[in-house]
This record gives structure tokens, sequence and C-alpha cells, in this order.
């Protein structure tokens, strides 16, 4: 490849690794363990619950889909999509907040949620302003987002699976991440995110689902599918 050429697209092996028989997801070759930080902003006055896991979804995806990951983005995105894509959410507010908009990647906000979707990096590599911030106890109430636009493409939570937010916001990242690749998106478009019995279903009913198994490290066990997503 010249330097004048384009990369190819980050998402390329992601969406060939889904497409057809199930995945089977190499471990790192250099034995690095990366993850993507996303930054969910709860402030005092908490975002609602859906609205956060969508701007999430989003910001996931628009990182891959960033004209930088053409450029100077695109090695570490690259070396992290060949392997398994971890992400690890945070919550941050207040001057937390504020400072990690100074690193790189992309701020999503949906209804008033704002999410932010870092480069992702090795795990024992972390900038100061991300490790600083609590993993842990980042939950908010179930709400009632209401009917799903017309056009606009879906994720689905299983039902059966109690996650806390930002374990969520991680497997949604992992939906529309799949979701683009198979699909060759340009763009991230806004996700509607719903947990609902009968949506589930309907989903999981449809040949071209795309669904997010979970690696078991936290929260649930290996194997479960965590999310379902179509559009």
């Amino acid at each position: 490849m010249t330097a004048a050429e384009p990369h190819p697209p980050v998402l390329a092996p992601l969406g060939a690794r889904y497409s057809g028989a199930p995945a089977v997801i190499p471990p790192e070759a250099d034995g690095v363990v990366r993850a993507m930080p996303v930054i969910l902003r709860i402030e005092r006055e908490l975002p609602a619950r859906t609205a956060l896991l969508e701007a999430a979804a989003q910001a996931a995806l628009a990182v891959c889909l960033d004209p930088r990951a053409q450029g100077e983005w695109h090695e570490p995105l690259q070396a992290w999509v060949d392997g398994r894509i971890r992400k690890i959410a945070r919550r941050a507010r207040g001057a937390h907040w504020a400072a990690v908009q100074e690193l790189p990647g992309v701020t999503v906000e949906v209804d008033g949620a704002e999410a932010r979707a870092l480069l992702p990096g090795p795990v024992d590599d972390v900038p100061k302003a991300v490790s600083r911030l609590q993993i842990g106890g980042t939950d908010l109430p179930a709400d009632e987002p209401g009917p799903v636009p017309g056009g606009t493409p879906l994720i689905v939570i299983n039902p059966a699976v109690d996650m806390t937010v930002g374990k969520a916001a991680a497997q949604v990242g992992h939906a529309s991440m799949i979701l683009g690749a198979v699909r060759g998106w340009s763009g991230a478009p806004r996700f509607a995110v719903r947990r609902d019995p009968a949506l589930w279903e309907a989903v999981l009913a449809r040949d071209d689902v795309v669904c997010v198994r979970d690696a078991g490290f936290t929260e649930v066990d290996p194997g479960t599918i965590t999310c379902a997503a179509a559009d």
C-alpha cells in the first residue's frame, strides 16, 4: 500500500467475522489487551437511561467511521478490531467530563444525554483523565422510551438479562459496530435501543439479525446473547 492509497475500512475484518458462520474471535496477535473507553455523562441531574444507551451505541460506531479512522486513528483502531472489541464504560461529570473531551474520540448527544467513545488503546496504559473515572456503580432507573421511530436501526437488549447501564452501554456499542460492519455503512446513524420481550422475539426471528455474545468477563455468563440488532 502506498502513502497515496486509502486504508481499508477499519470495520472490514469485523464484518467478515460476523457474516455467515458464527464468529471465531482470535486472541490479540501481539498479546496486548485493548479496549475502547466509553464515557457516560452522568451529572447530578440524571439523564434518561435509554437516551444514554442510544448515545453510546452511536458514539462507538462513529469513532470507527470517522474520517480520522482512515488516517491518524487507523492503526490503533485496526489493532483493536482485529481482536476482541472490548469496551469499558465509565461515568463522568463536571470537570472530569470536560477533561475527556480533550482526548481523541467522538461525543454524541441524544435527547440531552451524552456519551463519548474514545480511541481504543491498551487497558494497562489508559490516560489519567480516564483512569480516574469510576467503572462500577454506573446505573440509571428504567424508563419508557415509547415506540421505535420508523426507519431507525434497532438494538434490543435481552429482557432476560439484567445489566448495569455501564455494561449495557458496552453491549449496545458492540451491536452498533457489528451491524454497521455487516451492512457496510459509511456513517453512524441514531439508534433506537429498547428492552422489550415482544421486540426481542421479533428481532431474533429475522434472517438479517446480528447478535452480541458476551465473553463473560463481567456481569453475565460467557456466551450470553446480550442484545440483537437489525435495521
